[in-house]
């Protein structure tokens, strides 16, 4: 039987395992982690349990597809449920709008809270669905890395709407033409931070993102983020895909201009196939020394980082009767900050995750736990522990005056993710959570391909490579890296 050796237990290689293992292919996989999973990870207390990464799950049939390839009932393994409501949206002026996931009613909820008409927000949701329905089949689901994939009449139709698709525009100038009101400005603008973008930089066309979460619908996993992770692992597991944990690779093994498989402390485990699923800038500067570096991709602008502070909190919140909370800020100006590498803008922009309140059981009884996070750029060697300080400040004193509380008196226990450990827990470098940035209108182009064009048999996932980072691209790139890959006879 031939072998497939896959590096990183991320939601890419995973996915990437159990289809290959269904190609008929010996799969294992090799993490430096004790535990699956990557980004989409947990942390656990004596009391307390957080989702460590993305706390917003769309596109679920990407996962279910997983399942169903496997002959498996996906419900036997995973169940979610659509939400009615994604996000909760508090302003400093004292509005609070609610993020229905239905169109209609997200619209009505608009025009109610803020200046913006019903049937604008109405139309700048079809025009979201217009980008995904010209781009989706191409940049998500097949390699822009090879010529076959442009062959075809839709692709050609696809370029011809490309002066529709607000491609030569910043999201920041499209969302303000089109809603004419800073609060829905800035709500749709946070949509660039999906993939660790600049929305004043990042080309209009990322304004496909909205309509996974409107138009698709947004959900939430019963038993938390992680179990996403976990019932794929378990699923891997099933089909025969062998695991090792606490296994660094140290070097892919390149012999003439093949990937033969892949040293672990001096071991050799020799393989067909090699797939990467840890950050490709890695890859290149540890697991390939002898292999001349691509400077252009190693160079390219990282994506901003997350901040992220789990806490255990005494007390429960009526206001906040939903998993996902979002307390907003001058936009503008704190990416203003992003791009100043040394310093944290005072009045940040606020993201509140609490599970607990879909799983009672991920906090004690009268208790809820909240992941906190801002964004901040990657680890350039600042400072950290002076700014994590200064942030954690700056965030206590916002959500004070938003709910009326003393929160530090109310925090019973707290872990604290940063860019460096994010980069020592994940193998992003420099801490970026998505790799490139998306803050070019080529991005898309400009991203590693999920192949090597010097070294056969040697592939890549995740989210540092195409399609790009989250959830649904990872699950994707792990799509089009068994569709190069060649059933086994």
């Amino acid at each position: 039987m031939k072998k497939a050796a896959i590096i990183g237990a991320g939601v890419g290689g995973i996915a990437t395992a159990i289809r290959l293992a269904k190609k008929g292919y010996d799969v294992s996989v090799f993490e430096s982690n004790s535990y699956p999973g990557g980004k989409l990870s947990q942390l656990k207390s004596d009391k307390f349990r957080f989702d460590a990464g993305p706390s917003l799950f769309t596109m679920p049939e990407l996962v279910d597809e997983l399942f169903l390839l496997s002959g498996k009932n996906p419900t036997d393994f995973f169940s979610y449920q659509r939400l009615d409501e994604t996000c909760r949206y508090f302003f400093d002026d004292g509005t609070v709008l609610n993020g229905f996931s239905d169109p209609t009613n997200f619209a009505k909820e608009a025009s109610s809270k803020t200046s913006v008409k019903s049937k604008d927000v109405l139309k700048h949701l079809k025009q979201s669905k217009f980008i995904y329905d010209s781009t989706a089949f191409l940049f998500l689901r097949k390699s822009l890395h090879k010529c076959k994939s442009y062959l075809s009449l839709k692709v050609l139709w696809a370029f011809i709407k490309l002066p529709f698709l607000h491609i030569f525009s910043s999201m920041n100038a499209v969302n303000t033409k089109a809603l004419k009101d800073d609060k829905m400005v800035q709500l749709f603008n946070r949509f660039a931070t999906y993939n660790g973008s600049d929305p004043f930089k990042a080309p209009g066309i990322l304004n496909i993102i909205p309509h996974l979460e409107f138009n698709k619908g947004a959900y939430f996993p019963d038993n938390g983020m992680y179990s996403i992770s976990s019932s794929l692992y378990d699923l891997a597991l099933s089909m025969g895909v062998s695991f090792h944990f606490d296994s660094k690779v140290d070097e892919i093994i390149v012999e003439g201009s093949s990937a033969q498989g892949v040293s672990i402390n001096s071991q050799l485990f020799t393989a067909d196939l090699v797939v990467c699923n840890i950050d490709v800038h890695f890859v290149y500067q540890h697991l390939l020394p002898k292999i001349k570096k691509p400077k252009r991709i190693l160079q390219q602008e990282r994506s901003s980082s997350a901040l992220i502070y789990y806490w255990g909190v005494n007390g429960e919140f009526p206001d906040l009767d939903l998993h996902n909370i979002f307390f907003s800020s001058n936009y503008e100006k704190e990416f203003e900050y992003l791009s100043n590498k040394n310093k944290i803008y005072q009045d940040p922009t606020v993201y509140v995750n609490i599970t607990a309140k879909k799983n009672k059981s991920d906090a004690p009884e009268k208790h809820e736990n909240w992941f906190v996070m801002i964004n901040v750029p990657s680890n350039e060697n600042q400072d950290w522990e002076k700014l994590i300080a200064e942030a954690r400040v700056n965030i206590i004193r916002k959500l004070n005056k938003v709910l009326k509380v003393d929160l530090e008196s109310l925090i019973v226990f707290e872990e604290i993710l940063e860019p460096r450990t994010i980069e020592s827990k994940t193998g992003s470098y420099k801490g970026s959570l998505y790799g490139t940035a998306s803050n070019n209108k080529m991005s898309a182009f400009f991203r590693h391909p999920n192949f090597s064009s010097d070294i056969s048999n040697l592939y890549f996932c995740g989210g540092s490579v195409h399609p790009g980072g989250g959830i649904p691209l990872a699950l994707s790139s792990a799509k089009i890296v068994a569709d190069l890959i060649k059933q086994v006879k």
